[in-house]
C-alpha cells in the first residue's frame, strides 16, 4: 500500500451509526507551535460493531479515544453519539452522557485498592442514583465468572481477575458502547485469552459496540474491523472477513496482521 493510499470499506450491513464524526480535529498548543493530534477525521460506527483503533505512537489513537469517550472534546468538527451532538457539550453535560452510554475499561484496571469487587462494580450506579446496586453489580460480576469473588479486594485478586472486574464495572449501567484502552496490555497470555472472549461474548450475545483501541495486531484480529489511524488521519479502514475466535489461535511470531 502507497503511502497515501486510503482503504474504505462500508461495514454497516443496514445497521445505523450509533458514532458519527464529520472533518473532527484536535490541536494542541505546544508553546508556539500547534499539533494537530487529530486532523479531520471521519468514521462511522454501527451499532453491535467490534472495532479496533490502531496506529503507532503519536498516530492520534490516544486523543481518538478520549474524543469517542467524551473525555474531551474536539477543536473543530461534528460528533454525533446515539444521535445527540456531544462535540461542544460543558463538563457536566459529558459525564452525564459517558455515564449513561459508555462503559470504560483500561489497561491498568484503575480500581481502588481497599474496595470489594461488588462495591467497585456499584461505583457507576451510584453516580448514576441507580437502584439495587448490589443485585445490579452481582449480576454483573457474574457475568464475568466472579460470582465467588464478590467480596474479595484487588490484592486478592490476579491481573485477569481485576481486568474482569473493570469489564464488570464497565457493563453495570448497560452501556451502548465499551470503549477498552489497551484491555490486555498488562496480562499474561491466559488471562488475555479469557479477556477476549468477555469482550467477544458480550459482543455477540448481547449485542454491545465494543471499540478497542490498541497497538497490537494480533489483538485487532479479534475483531470485525480495523481503523488505522497515522499523523492524526485514518489511513486504513478495512473489515476483518474471518475474525479470530479467542483461545483457538496461537500469537503468531511475526505478530502480522493479515
Amino acid at each position: 500500500m502507497s503511502g497515501n493510499e486510503k482503504i474504505m470499506i462500508n461495514t454497516s450491513n443496514g445497521r445505523p451509526p450509533i458514532i458519527t464524526i464529520r472533518d473532527l480535529t484536535k490541536v494542541y498548543l505546544m508553546g508556539q507551535h500547534e499539533v494537530r493530534a487529530l486532523d479531520g477525521v471521519s468514521l462511522d460506527i454501527h451499532q453491535g460493531e467490534f472495532l479496533s483503533i490502531m496506529g503507532p505512537s503519536g498516530s492520534g489513537k490516544s486523543t481518538m479515544m478520549n474524543m469517542l469517550g467524551a473525555l474531551d472534546t474536539p477543536t473543530s468538527g461534528e460528533y454525533l453519539l446515539d444521535g445527540e451532538d456531544v462535540a461542544h457539550l460543558h463538563d457536566d453535560a459529558l459525564a452525564e452522557i459517558r455515564n449513561r452510554k459508555i462503559g470504560f475499561v483500561f489497561q491498568n484496571f484503575n480500581l481502588l485498592s481497599r474496595t470489594p469487587a461488588i462495591q467497585q462494580v456499584e461505583l457507576p450506579l451510584v453516580y448514576a442514583g441507580r437502584r439495587r446496586r448490589d443485585e445490579r453489580a452481582q449480576q454483573a460480576l457474574e457475568l464475568v465468572g466472579l460470582g465467588d469473588r464478590l467480596h474479595h479486594k484487588p490484592s486478592e485478586l490476579s491481573g485477569g481477575q481485576q481486568q474482569r472486574v473493570a469489564i464488570a464495572r464497565a457493563l453495570v449501567n448497560e452501556p451502548a458502547i465499551i470503549l477498552a484502552d489497551e484491555p490486555t496490555g498488562n496480562l499474561d497470555s491466559q488471562s488475555g485469552v479469557e479477556v477476549m472472549q468477555i469482550f467477544q461474548r458480550l459482543n455477540r450475545e448481547r449485542g454491545i459496540t465494543v471499540i478497542f483501541v490498541t497497538h497490537d495486531p494480533w489483538i485487532a484480529r479479534h475483531t470485525n474491523r480495523v481503523v488505522t489511524l497515522a499523523d492524526g488521519r485514518i489511513v486504513r479502514d478495512e473489515t476483518i472477513a474471518e475474525p479470530l475466535i479467542a483461545g483457538e489461535s496461537k500469537r503468531p511470531s511475526d505478530q502480522l496482521l493479515r
